[in-house]
């Protein structure tokens, strides 16, 4: 099957949920503890959504801050659909739409080993941002 990319297309919170745990190797949430799609509908300006046939490989959530700001959140592609472009595609996609919805900028915060694949294959730029963690 060839891959599809969709902008705030359909998922579950399951299989949403399944991907969150395999890109991010964690436990899968249940539906009560981390449910996504009452989050997306609340909190974002949209997300994208990737698909090999019927499974769910690849999302990013874009959410925003109703003007001219938005942060793409949660890249999850699933580990075994690595090197298809699937990440640098629903980035893409992400920076499309938010382009499109009026927004002025596009922020992202990442781990230093994602450096490359932000800067070089999506075209983020470094600049100076700080971080404080609550927990």
């Amino acid at each position: 099957m060839g891959l599809t990319f969709e902008w705030r297309g359909a998922f579950t919170n399951r299989e949403l949920n399944e991907l969150h745990a395999a890109a991010f190797e964690t436990r899968v949430f249940g539906d009560d503890e981390w449910d996504w799609e009452e989050l997306t509908a609340a909190r974002s300006l949209g997300w994208v959504i990737s698909r090999d046939g019927d499974r769910l490989v690849g999302f990013v959530n874009v959410i925003w801050d109703g003007l001219v700001h938005a942060w793409i959140q949660d890249v999850m592609v699933d580990p075994r659909d690595h090197r298809r472009g699937v990440g640098r595609q629903l980035v893409a996609d992400a920076v499309s739409a938010a382009r499109q919805a009026g927004c002025d900028w596009l922020h992202v915060d990442f781990d230093d080993d994602l450096r490359s694949f932000y800067y070089d294959a999506c075209g983020f730029r470094p600049t100076n941002a700080g971080l404080i963690a609550l927990q």
